[in-house]
């Protein structure tokens, strides 16, 4: 273990033998940080907070602080974070609270700039960018290989489906189905993200048919339901369909048309 001897470590952390801690870096009571992972200078991690393997934590960022929520009264709450995660300067993630369920989450291998804030009961899942000065409102999910441009604002209780891409400045006010690329102020859909599709190794084929789709979910002067019934067979003939049509069946937010 590699602790500069002017950190701040509260004595019932539980940190692995290999963790580094740089100077001026504090680390309340009850965290829990797994191995291989590094934390920088005047770093503040604040418990209940559950940190995994292998992730790098850059100076100034403030990690596990209690949620910014008029409601929050000092109850039981927490935050989790995976595993391969890098979170850069000023980067701030809060607890959860009681109406959230009490956990906020971050998955594994995402890459969270510098500004980055990450409001109570958020759920972040795997491989997803954040570019520097993103933010999150409260209850808002994430799902894996979402990219958020730079200065993305979201808002609370949004859910942003697979892979779907946000450019820079968007605003975000309801729920973006997977792959679907957006941009602006409020935020309007302008296609997929094909190149995400090509990185992550789907076939011709398979993004042909999520084109399709956005074609029947946006191009098509379809109703939302009946954009369902057309997307249905298309889900059965190709699985990479399949995601969209269930984020569209619970939304409850109503998706950005």
């Amino acid at each position: 273990m590699s602790i500069d001897q002017r950190a701040v470590i509260d004595p019932s952390a539980n940190i692995a033998d290999d963790v580094s801690i740089g100077a001026f870096s504090i680390i309340g009571a009850d965290v829990e940080i797994g191995t291989g992972t590094v934390i920088g200078p005047h770093v503040v991690i604040t418990g209940p907070t559950r940190i995994g393997r292998n992730n790098r934590f850059f100076q100034f960022s403030s990690i596990g602080e209690v949620p910014q929520d008029k409601k929050y009264h000092g109850e039981d709450s927490r935050l989790e974070i995976g595993d391969g995660n890098t979170i850069r300067e000023f980067v701030t993630i809060n607890r959860g609270t009681d109406d959230g369920g009490g956990v906020t989450r971050i998955g594994n291998d995402n890459w969270l700039m510098a500004y980055i804030h990450i409001a109570h009961d958020c759920l972040i899942g795997n491989n997803t960018i954040f570019a520097n000065g993103a933010s999150l409102a409260g209850h808002v999910e994430i799902e894996d290989y979402v990219i958020l441009g730079g200065f993305t604002l979201v808002h609370q209780f949004t859910k942003i489906g697979m892979g779907a891409f946000c450019g820079m400045g968007s605003t975000v006010s309801k729920d973006i189905p997977p792959y679907v690329m957006v941009s602006g102020n409020p935020a309007s859909p302008y296609g997929i993200n094909s190149e995400g599709l090509k990185r992550r190794q789907h076939s011709k084929e398979a993004i042909k048919a999520v084109k399709a789709a956005y074609k029947t979910l946006y191009r098509s002067g379809h109703t939302l339901d009946e954009a369902k019934q057309h997307l249905r067979p298309l889900a059965e003939q190709h699985p990479e369909v399949q995601p969209m049509l269930d984020f569209l069946n619970r939304s409850k937010r109503g998706i950005l048309r």
